[in-house]
């Protein structure tokens, strides 16, 4: 399956060509399937195939005799959970941590506004770039992560404060909130089988995102145009109503988000993937907190 965030498409996190997980071969602790050589070859990304990075699995006899790619254990060089949290905790300490910096030392007085505007616009600039960069990669690159995040947190860092001291204050505290409350209630919902990712899932979500984007670059075209708000998606009943679509969008980004990170933990994804894993949660976290920001300053600037 190919997910939102271009980084799960590439290798070790994309099976059953291109649908990672649906009608693919059986999951840890699942049946034996008595095919010649290697049982996963038929959707297994490490089984032995021409072309394949990892086509010399070290463990394809562990695999055969327990009848599924089992969790990897600690220091075999594959990924496991613990890879992927810590990771991602590290990409997300940088982010705070730059986003910290930039609103303590970036202010956003009438008197200083216009260059902490200016700032946090070139570091979005540079986090996109880097973020495009990273996700055609074959393969993950810490640094480029990391560098990401780091500009990331300095563009969220002035966006924060602006929000915060010039429109609704405690908004940032209150988006840090909700992205939380959401990350949770979508990993357990998840983990509770209440959410069931599979092609209908899938395509829905993406229909839906394809539909959002398209309809926020037509209200950015006529905002640029036309001044004001454009079309109105952004402001008012619509602005809110947007605003809680792009929230439920995010969550249905993160439950596709745990369904690839599962898989690749599950089909033996090395044990440097665990990057690509902390870069697209980020990714998706940042979606979500942005939305949030953007539906609180809305509410506020409507009492």
């Amino acid at each position: 399956m190919r997910s939102r965030n271009p980084v799960f498409s590439r290798r070790g996190f994309s099976r059953d060509n291109g649908y990672a997980g649906f009608n693919a071969a059986p999951q840890a602790g699942g049946p034996a399937v008595a095919t010649q050589g290697n049982p996963y070859a038929q959707g297994n990304p490490y089984a032995q195939q021409a072309g394949n990075p990892y086509a010399q699995n070290p463990y394809a006899q562990q695999d055969l005799q327990y009848g599924a790619p089992p969790q990897a254990p600690a220091g075999t060089g594959r990924m496991t959970m613990d890879d992927v949290v810590m990771r991602t905790a590290t990409t997300l300490g940088v982010l705070i941590v730059t986003a910290a910096l930039s609103w303590a030392l970036l202010p956003v007085d009438d008197a200083n506004i216009s260059r902490s505007y200016g700032i946090a616009i070139g570091a979005a600039l540079i986090g996109m770039v880097l973020a495009f960069v990273q996700s055609f990669k074959r393969t993950a690159s810490p640094a480029l992560i990391v560098s990401y995040a780091a500009f990331e947190g300095v563009f969220l860092g002035v966006v924060s404060s602006v929000v915060d001291n010039r429109i609704a204050s405690g908004a940032a505290m209150q988006a840090v909130l909700g992205t939380m409350a959401v990350f949770a209630g979508v990993l357990v919902a998840y983990k509770a089988g209440w959410i069931r990712v599979n092609r209908r899932f899938y395509g829905f979500v993406m229909a839906a995102a394809l539909g959002f984007v398209l309809l926020m670059a037509v209200n950015l075209l006529f905002a640029v145009f036309g001044g004001g708000d454009g079309l109105g998606f952004r402001s008012g009943a619509l602005g809110v109503f947007f605003g809680i679509v792009g929230v439920i969008l995010g969550a249905c980004f993160l439950a596709l988000d745990f369904k690839q990170v599962e898989d690749g933990i599950a089909y033996g994804a090395p044990r440097e993937e665990a990057w690509l894993a902390a870069f697209g949660l980020t990714l998706t976290l940042v979606w979500i907190y942005l939305e949030f920001l953007r539906l609180i300053s809305i509410l506020s600037s409507n009492d």
